[in-house]
């Protein structure tokens, strides 16, 4: 398994390979898609991406935690969190490699 990862800026070079647009307009578009992606995420929407999968988040309540080192109870107040599922599509992709491409 490679030890690798994928970043903004090599998202903004495959659109610059894939598309053409310039690579700082390239740019432009990944941190637009991306900023929008968060701000619908912030505002508690759904940000559903056929054949790839869904992005939501949702509350989870106060609780008591445990220190693993000590065994000490320490509160967890509650939170919000983001959740991913992937589709069907991307799970048997991931499962299968490069086989699905």
């Amino acid at each position: 398994m490679a030890d690798s990862t994928l970043t903004r800026m090599d998202l903004a070079e495959a659109v610059h390979a894939e598309v053409g647009l310039s690579r700082n307009e390239s740019a432009e578009l990944v941190e637009a898609v991306l900023q929008h992606i968060s701000d619908a995420l912030v505002q508690g929407e759904q940000v559903k991406i056929s054949s790839f999968g869904t992005f939501s988040t949702r509350e989870k309540s106060a609780r008591v935690g445990r220190n693993p080192k000590t065994g000490e109870e320490v509160p967890i107040s509650p939170r919000r969190v983001l959740t991913f599922r992937p589709s069907h599509l991307t799970k048997e992709r991931v499962a299968t490699g490069n086989a699905g491409r």
